[in-house]
């Protein structure tokens, strides 16, 4: 593997959770992130930059939530 060292006796189940936690756990930070940079007035194309995406991706995985914890969102 790239840069991560495993051992034969590591249980691939549990290699896999982690991964999933992990998953899961960014998806959190990335959510909080997300809110907090739009209640702050940033616009949609700055989040983007910021997350290394399109303008479109950022808007579609986050705009509902955001509208339904109340936060205000920019045009552009």
């Amino acid at each position: 593997m790239s840069g991560v060292e495993t051992t034969e006796a590591q249980d691939p189940a549990d290699a896999l959770a982690a991964v999933a936690a992990l998953r899961r756990l960014a998806d959190q930070i990335e959510d909080a992130a997300v809110e907090q940079a739009m209640r702050t007035g940033w616009s949609w194309p700055q989040v983007a930059e910021a997350l290394g995406v399109t303008r479109q991706a950022v808007h579609k995985k986050h705009a509902k939530r955001l509208i339904a914890a109340g936060v205000t969102l920019r045009r552009r």
